[in-house]
């Protein structure tokens, strides 16, 4: 399990990032009568050798390499070993990848195919039929 670093008073104090995500990250304690610092038993845990993950994990997702798909092309290259991340684009483009994924067994990180599908599809339905009712007024 990956552990989560974070500062000496995160707990006391919201703007060292209790609960505010990318706010919270760390900083090695210094202060001359720290306790953290010091290693003390009961205080949080201080950066150090030993707890960096496996070399053959680090930078994986569920023990396979990211990349960023940006178009079809970039859908197609993927290799069995890879995991897709769908990056920042329309959702015309979106929509194709999602179907092309689907049709090559393709794992989509942060999309989810099949909900994804389902919802878009219903959205254009609904977008059909307001504009049918708006061309017979």
């Amino acid at each position: 399990m990956k552990k989560k670093f974070l500062r000496r008073d995160v707990t006391r104090f919201s703007k060292f990032g209790n609960g505010r995500g990318k706010k919270a990250k760390w900083r090695k304690p210094t202060g001359r009568d720290n306790k953290m610092r010091e290693t003390r038993k009961g205080r949080p845990v201080i950066v150090s050798i030993g707890y960096r993950t496996i070399k053959k994990l680090r930078e994986k997702l569920n023990e396979k390499t990211p990349v960023k798909i940006m178009n079809l092309k970039d859908l197609e290259k993927i290799k069995k070993n890879e995991i897709g991340i769908v990056g920042n684009i329309g959702m015309r483009k979106k929509i194709e990848i999602a179907k092309k994924a689907k049709e090559l067994k393709i794992e989509l990180k942060n999309v989810n195919v099949n909900s994804f599908l389902k919802k878009t599809e219903k959205e254009n339905k609904k977008n059909s039929q307001k504009e049918k009712q708006e061309n017979k007024k």
